[in-house]
């Protein structure tokens, strides 16, 4: 164990990140649904989002580690084989089922304390939707026709009032979403749905701290306080006490990141040993991407800032309203603006941007694997 921090160069950071998040090889997770559960495992959760100009990004996500990945795989772990659940980390996403306890508490949290959010919801309400959901089984939106319908006050709100209401139970933790069809959820009561005979049991705050810590180490294998707690500032204090505890015992090590010096970061010992670099891999990447999704650490590691410019209006876009970054090796070489247009059978590209000029090696990788994303859009 060093007395000073282990100093590493940018590209050898960049090594060690790109091997945590499995970019480096070829099929690190396999073929079929196991590689899907193994996946988000190894990651702790993939983003679900609802833009859909491209495959959604749940998707992309997976392929993206995954060549042989199909859309049904993901289907199979949520309804059939129940490995996986949806709950919110830093957005909407896919969790592992046996991370669910370290999500309890924000579910009882929900219970004793219901989000403004979801506006006025009664308990006589949630019951009376308990009582359906038992009497009924397995609802989606869709499904309920008798609601009197009501004005909306927002834009993502629903003319529903049961859609409120199922919300609010899914963030309780009362019901869990059983299916999927596109973004059209279908609600099940949790138990049920899992087969349990008694409620999950949550963890402890120290179970739920060292949890978010183990996870980051994990997907990331150069965590910061700012990478392990992305928008969820109050895990930091206790996250910095588990941190200092496991550098006493030797557990981790200190790593300053030329060039960023005055952010600290951290590494188990054997995550230092040297990464191949990842030259000629070329990956398609989601905005969503775990690589990509904390623009503050992306422009760290790669000296790149990414722009997400859905919301922005069109003629203020400098890379295109759904830009998507092409990894190259160890560089993110281009940003494109990609769109399927599904009638003709075609990937369409709205705009190109590049970043680096690559050779003519690295130009033929990515027309390759933009084939094989094109492929993957288009297959039903």
């Amino acid at each position: 164990m060093p007395k000073k921090p282990a100093t590493l160069s940018a590209a050898q950071a960049r090594a060690i990140w790109l091997r945590a998040q499995r970019l480096d090889s070829a099929e690190p997770f396999g073929a079929g649904p196991a590689a899907a559960r193994a996946a988000i495992r190894h990651l702790g959760y993939v983003q679900i989002d609802t833009i859909n100009v491209i495959e959604r990004c749940h998707h992309h996500i997976l392929f993206s580690r995954i060549p042989a990945y199909r859309r049904g795989d993901l289907t199979h772990l949520q309804s059939v084989e129940k490995s996986i659940f949806e709950y919110w980390t830093h957005a909407l996403s896919y969790v592992p089922v046996e991370d669910l306890p370290f999500f309890v508490p924000a579910m009882k949290a929900y219970r004793d304390r219901p989000s403004a959010w979801f506006g006025t919801v009664t308990r006589e309400e949630v019951r009376a939707m308990t009582r359906r959901l038992k009497t009924e089984g397995p609802l989606s939106i869709r499904d309920i026709d008798d609601d009197e319908l009501v004005d909306k006050n927002h834009p993502w709100a629903s003319r529903k009032p049961s859609k409120r209401v199922l919300q609010l139970m899914f963030y309780q933790g009362l019901v869990t979403i059983s299916a999927r069809a596109g973004m059209v959820k279908t609600y099940e009561l949790i138990e049920r749905h899992f087969g349990w005979e008694k409620a999950a049991r949550g963890a402890t705050e120290r179970q739920v701290t060292a949890y978010l810590l183990d996870r980051a180490l994990r997907s990331q294998g150069l965590v910061s306080l700012d990478s392990i707690c992305h928008l969820n500032a109050p895990a930091k204090k206790a996250v910095r006490a588990l941190i200092e505890a496991r550098v006493k015992r030797r557990l981790l090590v200190p790593v300053t990141i030329a060039g960023a010096e005055k952010v600290p970061h951290w590494a188990a010992p054997e995550a230092l040993e040297p990464a191949p670099a990842a030259e000629g891999r070329v990956h398609v990447l989601s905005p969503f991407d775990p690589l990509i999704i904390q623009r503050k650490r992306l422009k760290l590691f790669f000296d790149y800032d990414h722009l997400f410019e859905a919301y922005v209006p069109a003629a203020k876009r400098q890379y295109g309203y759904f830009a998507l970054p092409i990894l190259a090796g160890d560089r993110i070489v281009a940003a494109v603006d990609l769109k399927t247009d599904r009638a003709e059978g075609r990937l369409l590209v709205q705009k190109w941007t590049w970043l680096e000029e690559p050779g003519a090696e690295t130009r033929a990788a990515i027309d390759a694997e933009l084939g094989r994303f094109e492929a993957f859009q288009l297959e039903r």
